[in-house]
């Protein structure tokens, strides 16, 4: 490799100029290898499910894969946005609140993924001023080319070295999501980065696979090319050709579709995929596979993809599949939230619940409940909606009060905590699950009526719930506790310590402001609640269980974000056994065993 100081005073044909301007990227290219998956069309078209699938496909042969999201949004990261804007904020170990993608990610790829793996506009945009008012760019006029570009391809081959397997080895391969939708304005400047990253990293390191939304009207029943020649049209007039071409509809693709695609978006047949519905997403690994991707992408990126015989997590996805197809026996979970109206908010709380279902060959009913409906002020407003809801509720073999923010909803949360603690129905609370958990006790079993977290309430006599002390009141970003933090055991006669394998302590991620206030947890305990994992210092209160009750578990950290197919959150399976009245001791957190 040459030295940095030599490359000014070196003649390099013309083709060669564009890698001039980053000296240090000579050593990442040789071995990395990058897929960019991009959308068109639609939004929500399914580019996520399929960068993930193609990541485990490619883990399945031995790879090492990492993956990187990028959202064309100016936000610096998600951790502001309203759950109706994107779905869920996802939170990573190191406190990166990100897009639900990194979810799939990390759930598809058993992967451990970073803040900067989170790619945003904002940050880009940060990036790029904080060096011009440093002076970094010696009083040149700062662009969107080449700055900004430039800085979006650097990030790119800073990110994908990273390892996010728990070892120390680089990935071998990167998959890109790039968001939004092929001819959207915010997402341009991405485009052009990857039309120079193209050259730069060379053809045989560079594969771009687009999704494209093939549709089917009812009133012909003929699938539609149409749409997808269009989008694959905009894709190469901005300098991108795909590779391959992912065609997302309700069924297969019919009979001579694949080539006449193939002919209007000029790629060989057998790079026009079908990826139709199916019966569950564990599917969609074994449907691309099934399309020879492999053996493609070994002569397209020129990668040694090794024996079938070391593709046992494939395996273990159809039997995942099979699983979910074949089960019959209904468990039904009450989630009572208060963003109901969109399922993606509670991405993860619900896949966590699958999980732990299809470990357990039990088929989820997830009744979603919204917790205003409980509230006794919806009898006199809309009566009709109070009685649905409580009938709903009843009709439930478990309840879950997931997370939130603000006020509306959280006397309906703390009425469906009562019913579950009178009625000893199995009960799980996560983060402000926990807090409504600590409101409904002190109200009614300690006679405290006007008791309620300060968020809510900041007169109130009995402030059970308190804001952390080193919370800023200012800003809203970044400044909540983040990230993954140890929680310690203070009792081994607790059905969480062992459904965590009779561990000393766990690791667990949080997103939260507000914590029970530590001055009255011994009256609290003195009446049967008790709080079985504290942090470190013993002052933070992690988990709570009520004595005499056969599941009454509440958590102040987020298990769903650790949910795994294969290894199911502690907490949600044992909900999941308690709900199907075969709760034990015994269980640990073994997953379906594979």
């Amino acid at each position: 490799i040459l030295k940095a100081e030599l490359w000014p005073s070196l003649v390099f044909p013309s083709s060669c100029r564009q890698c001039l301007r980053f000296p240090r990227a000579a050593r990442f290219e040789a071995r990395m290898k990058y897929i960019l998956v991009t959308g068109g069309v639609i939004s929500g078209v399914g580019k996520g499910i399929i960068a993930s699938s193609l990541g485990t496909i490619l883990k399945s042969c031995g790879m090492r894969v990492t993956s990187i999201k990028i959202d064309p949004y100016l936000n610096i990261d998600a951790g502001t946005f309203s759950p109706y804007e994107h779905g869920e904020v996802f939170v990573l170990d190191d406190g990166g609140e990100v897009d639900l993608d990194l979810g799939n990610y990390e759930r598809f790829m058993d992967i451990t993924l970073h803040r900067d793996n989170n790619i945003t506009t904002g940050k880009i945009y940060k990036d790029v001023i904080e060096k011009e008012r440093r002076g970094d760019y010696l009083g040149k006029t700062v662009q969107v080319v080449p700055h900004i570009t430039d800085a979006i391809q650097e990030w790119v081959l800073r990110v994908a070295m990273v390892p996010v397997d728990g070892g120390e080895e680089e990935p071998e391969v990167c998959i890109i999501e790039l968001g939004g939708t092929i001819g959207d304005i915010e997402g341009m400047p991405f485009v052009e980065a990857f039309r120079q990253f193209q050259f730069r990293v060379g053809p045989e390191n560079f594969l771009v696979c687009h999704v494209s939304l093939v549709p089917q009207p009812n009133t012909t029943g003929e699938q539609k090319s149409k749409p997808t020649q269009n989008s694959i049209r905009s894709l190469r007039g901005l300098g991108l050709s795909p590779d391959l071409i992912m065609c997302r509809s309700q069924v297969p693709l019919q009979a001579g579709l694949k080539e006449k695609i193939a002919m209007f978006c000029h790629v060989p047949k057998d790079q026009v995929i079908s990826v139709y519905d199916c019966t569950s997403i564990y599917r969609v690994p074994l449907l691309l596979e099934s399309q020879n991707i492999i053996p493609y992408f070994s002569k397209r990126l020129n990668m040694e993809v090794k024996s079938p015989t070391s593709r046992r997590l494939l395996a273990k996805w159809e039997e995942i599949a099979e699983r979910h197809e074949n089960v019959k026996d209904v468990v039904a979970i009450a989630l009572v939230g208060k963003y109901t109206k969109l399922e993606d908010a509670y991405m993860s709380v619900s896949k966590a619940l699958k999980h732990a279902a299809l470990s357990e060959k039990k088929l989820l009913k997830l009744v979603w409940i919204e917790a205003a409906d409980l509230e006794d002020e919806m009898l006199d407003s809309n009566a009709a909606a109070y009685y649905e809801a409580w009938k709903k509720l009843s009709s439930c073999s478990g309840v879950l009060v997931p997370g939130g923010f603000g006020v509306r909803g959280v006397d309906g949360k703390v009425a469906a905590v009562k019913w579950a603690r009178e009625r000893k129905v199995p009960f799980l609370g996560v983060c402000l699950g926990l807090q409504a958990g600590v409101i409904e006790f002190a109200r009614n079993v300690l006679g405290w009526k006007d008791a309620h977290s300060k968020e809510f309430d900041p007169s109130t006599e009995h402030p059970v719930i308190i804001e952390m002390p080193e919370h800023n009141n200012g800003d809203l970003g970044g400044t909540m506790r983040l990230g993954k933090r140890k929680t310690i055991f203070h009792s081994k006669d607790s059905i969480m310590y062992k459904m965590y394998g009779k561990n000393d302590y766990i690791e667990e991620r949080h997103r939260h402001r507000y914590e029970v206030n530590p001055d009255i947890i011994e009256e609290l305990e003195q009446h049967g609640l008790k709080f079985v994992g504290r942090d470190e210092e013993g002052k933070r209160m992690e988990i709570m269980e009520l004595e005499g009750h056969p599941y009454y578990v509440a958590v102040q950290y987020h298990p769903e974000y650790l949910t795994r197919p294969t290894k199911p959150s502690p907490p949600y399976l044992g909900l999941i056994l308690a709900a199907s009245g075969q709760v034990s001791t015994k269980k640990t957190n073994s997953g379906l065993g594979l």
